[in-house]
């Protein structure tokens, strides 16, 4: 190798080394930005729950982000300050009934508020432990959540207890299979959820710090 090609490795070494040394940094940064702005243009659909006249595009002839949010806490905070008193309470059960007697709509609220009740609740175990399941097959292994266990029909059926956990796709966690297999079929984590999630959105690129041998539980 002549002295000019091996200055050229170098410098193409180089300028690889500072381009993903700047992609490590503006990535993050990039995804961030992006999903706090759909976040926020989806928030600022709130405001048109105002009438046209009242909405602050039209006031101000100007478009500000963010400002949907704000509407959307302080509908947030109205509501649950309504409904943590006699009347509200007595208007949401009346409100619940009146969903509850329609078909299929009746199926997706009591689906989605049973699992916002399990899910923004400190109580309970959903989602509250990472386990290593051996899914799709035997000898390979999934990270999964414990999201329900004590299913009576199923546990009946099966002859054996069972419990439910969600094995999350990668990118996008919030698709997924639920599957039922006994507690001896499952290693529980010491992982947090958090640290479970990263590693799941990033593809298994950033992994959580190692844990003490013999941190692992059956």
């Amino acid at each position: 190798m002549t002295e000019a090609s091996g200055a050229r490795a170098r410098l193409l070494r180089a300028l690889r080394r500072y381009l993903i040394s700047g992609l490590l940094i503006w990535l993050p940064i990039i995804a961030t930005v992006l999903v706090i702005r759909f976040i926020l243009d989806l928030m600022d659909r709130t405001l048109l729950l105002l009438p046209t006249a009242w909405q602050p595009e039209a006031i101000t002839g100007l478009r500000i982000p963010g400002l949907g949010a704000l509407l959307a806490l302080v509908i947030l905070l109205f509501t649950g300050i309504l409904v943590t008193n006699f009347i509200g309470r007595a208007l949401v059960v009346f409100w619940e009934d009146v969903l509850h007697r329609i078909p299929f709509i009746r199926a997706i609220y009591g689906g989605v508020k049973s699992f916002s009740e399990t899910l923004l609740s400190n109580s309970g175990n959903s989602f509250k432990k990472v386990l290593l399941v051996q899914y799709p097959r035997e000898g390979v292994w999934s990270v999964g959540f414990r999201t329900a266990a004590g299913i009576a029909e199923i546990d009946a059926r099966t002859g054996a207890a069972q419990i439910c956990v969600f094995i999350p796709t990668t990118p996008n966690p919030t698709s997924g299979f639920i599957i039922m297999v006994s507690p001896s079929q499952v290693i529980e984590l010491d992982m947090s959820v958090d640290a479970a999630m990263k590693m799941i959105v990033t593809l298994g690129v950033v992994t959580p710090p190692a844990t003490p041998a013999g941190a692992l539980r059956r």
